[in-house]
């Protein structure tokens, strides 16, 4: 059976579960939406949405040097407790993520990070080249809509699709690690130097 986009979408916002595994639960469940999100939650999948309003103070620090040490990064991902910090996963995942960070150069870490003057100037192109290709007015908005979620995965440290692994993006790869450690973990923050490149 073939499931939508919109489906697995609004699937993972509920489940906070990978794109393949929302994906899977849908066509194991025939699209029935409650199915699905029984059989996440019975592989623990969905344990990541209930554990994000819990505090996370503990982690990591990361470090990782790439490219001949020609390009720096430093992350910060924290756990709730300072076991799970020390656990040799939690450990790879922010190793992972400062080697995503090295190789993919985001911009921002989430969407909320997107400062607003940013987001109105590539509304404001986006929309341009819409109407340069001669777009019908009424569907402007829409093709607007979704090449803004393009700018997002380009742009977006969380939602760019993981360089290990494409099928996942950086967000997927830490809710499984939540579903797998049963805490919550949140990336902080992170900077990425370039030898060379230009200060502001």
């Amino acid at each position: 059976m073939d499931v939508s986009i919109e489906q697995i979408k609004e699937l993972r916002e509920a489940t906070g579960a990978g794109v393949l595994d929302a994906k899977k639960a849908l066509v194991a469940a025939d699209g029935n939406f409650d199915k699905a999100v029984d059989a996440l939650r019975e592989k623990g999948l969905a344990r990541a949405a209930k554990r994000a309003d819990r505090e996370a103070n503990e982690g990591v620090i990361e470090m990782y040097s790439h490219l001949g040490q020609r390009v720096g990064v430093m992350l910060e991902l924290n756990s709730e407790t300072d076991f799970v910090a020390r656990n040799e996963m939690f450990q790879n995942v922010a190793h992972d993520i400062a080697l995503h960070v090295a190789a993919m150069a985001p911009e921002y870490l989430s969407r909320e990070e997107v400062p607003q003057e940013d987001l109105d100037r590539e509304i404001e192109v986006l929309r341009a080249q819409a109407e340069k290709e001669g777009k019908p007015e009424h569907i402007i908005e829409k093709i607007v809509a979704g090449r803004l979620d393009k700018f997002y995965k380009d742009t977006v440290l969380l939602e760019q699709p993981f360089v290990k692994d494409e099928e996942i993006t950086v967000q997927d790869l830490i809710n499984n690690a939540i579903s797998v450690l049963g805490e919550n973990i949140i990336l902080r923050r992170y900077v990425r130097y370039e030898l060379g490149e230009a200060l502001e």
